[in-house]
């Protein structure tokens, strides 16, 4: 999702990602302490504002709408 060209009925147009969110990664551990790699990816959403798309975080869209 990240940097991706988006496709529309008149050709490519750019979503510009606004926000700065990254994945978070990390070791899941067992009870006997096994480690096994995970990763919590943002919950980014594709947006339209003011005639833009952009690419922002849930939570700043929730923020957007309740302040608008």
């Amino acid at each position: 999702m990240y940097g991706k060209v988006f496709k529309e009925k008149g050709g490519f147009i750019m979503a510009k990602k606004v926000t700065t969110k990254k994945p978070l990664t990390g070791n899941l551990r067992s009870h006997a302490l096994n480690a096994t790699k995970m990763v919590q990816k943002p919950n980014l959403q594709k947006k339209t504002i003011n005639g833009e798309k952009v690419i922002i975080s849930a939570r700043e869209a929730k923020k957007i709408t309740n302040h608008v």
